[in-house]
């Protein structure tokens, strides 16, 4: 060990750095942190787990039965029976729960566990899994994930739906990529033509979204 005497007469002990075996752990732990990442996004990201379908209680299918009758009647008839034609205002007024809409979707087996819906204030997410096909270039036989978020509300007399965002895998998509509709109020922007935005727009009277609801009401 070599040794150097300083100004003051005391003896000290030069340190050596770290010898090469140390580098070589730290190196080879840092390819095993480096690889477990990778397979874990890849586990995550490129392969995700179907979604789960959404489970009503009884209280709540029965109470989902009753709003579905009062949509479709003629679902909850076995005949047909003749009647007066009939305009109740509170069933232009439709209220649906997230969980009532998810439960709705997971009725469909195709659907049930690659569909979902989630809504927050003013805001409406879908999360979709799509089996991409075998013969897709790289991808073949990969689920693809897409998530994305329509903002929903009422205002000034019209509904609004401006789109806030669509991500693959996770990864934001560019606007540019989505045609530059990104945070674009799509009423506005379409509802003057003649066409599907303007007959939209024009049959509907209020439309409300909140932490777990939908509120829809139409136009007469």
């Amino acid at each position: 060990m070599h040794q150097y005497r300083p100004v003051g007469g005391k003896t000290f002990k030069r340190r050596r750095g770290l010898g090469g075996w140390w580098w070589a752990l730290i190196l080879l732990l840092l390819i095993l942190v480096s690889v477990g990442l990778s397979l874990w996004l890849v586990q995550s990201l490129l392969m995700p787990k179907q979604l789960e379908p959404v489970s009503l209680s009884q209280p709540e299918q029965r109470q989902l039965e009753q709003k579905m009758q009062r949509l479709l009647p003629e679902q909850a008839e076995q005949a047909v029976q003749p009647q007066p034609y009939l305009e109740d205002p509170a069933s232009r007024e439709i209220l649906l729960s997230e969980r009532e809409l998810n439960a709705l979707i997971a009725r469909n087996p195709e659907l049930a566990q690659r569909l979902a819906i989630h809504l927050d204030q003013d805001l409406a997410s879908i999360t979709l899994l799509l089996a991409l096909d075998p013969q897709f270039p790289l991808l073949g036989g990969q689920t693809l994930k897409i998530r994305a978020g329509l903002e929903l509300r009422y205002l000034d007399g019209r509904p609004v739906m401006i789109l806030r965002g669509v991500s693959l895998w996770g990864v934001p998509l560019p606007n540019a990529w989505l045609g530059e509709r990104k945070h674009i109020d799509l009423v506005a922007e379409f509802g003057e033509d003649d066409g599907f935005w303007q007959g939209l727009q024009a049959g509907i009277a209020d439309l409300e979204v909140q932490h777990g609801q939908l509120r829809l009401r139409l136009q007469e």
